[in-house]
């Protein structure tokens, strides 16, 4: 015989209805959702050019150009904090304007790779490549790509929107 009864029930009601309430939370902070972004990423990559033949053939679409890069690229989507369509002696280029630390790694890869070519990578698709001459010492690159000039517009919002975006999801701006 039990001595009190009644304060088991009442234990076992109390019991259950804590785990009831921590099982409910618990879900609940499962059932949340993650922000929504409001840009739609585009991946940016620079390759480098390979010293030798070791590494992954890239053609530029319009000209033809063959170049054989590293596979990894030296700057990435995450490196770039904006993109601007400027006009230069040759015709429209797009000025894509590094994060500090960036623009820090590219002066010194610029300085050591000085001859080979640096190529641009849209979306999978290589798209421009463009010789280094010097030292880059202002996280600035311009590149000719090789897309419609009505078109440099259109990518130009669309990297601009991504750079922002994911400089903000980074906490960088």
């Amino acid at each position: 015989m039990t001595l009190f009864p009644d304060s088991c029930r009442w234990r076992d009601w109390v019991s259950r209805s804590l785990l009831a309430v921590v099982v409910g939370v618990t879900l609940a902070g499962c059932g949340s959702t993650a922000k929504k972004r409001d840009f739609t990423p585009v991946a940016v990559r620079f390759h480098l050019e390979a010293a030798g033949l070791d590494g992954t053939p890239v053609q530029l679409p319009r000209s033809g150009v063959g170049v054989i890069v590293n596979p990894k690229p030296v700057l990435t989507e995450g490196d770039v904090v904006n993109v601007e369509l400027v006009r230069v002696d040759l015709g429209q280029c797009l000025l894509f304007q590094l994060t500090p630390s960036a623009a820090r790694d590219f002066y010194r890869l610029t300085g050591s790779h000085q001859g080979r070519r640096l190529v641009v990578v849209l979306e999978g698709v290589a798209l421009g490549a463009r010789r280094i001459d010097g030292v880059i010492a202002n996280g600035g690159i311009f590149m000719f790509v090789e897309l419609p000039d009505e078109a440099l517009p259109g990518w130009v919002e669309k990297l601009k929107s991504s750079s922002a975006g994911l400089q903000r999801e980074r906490g960088k701006t």
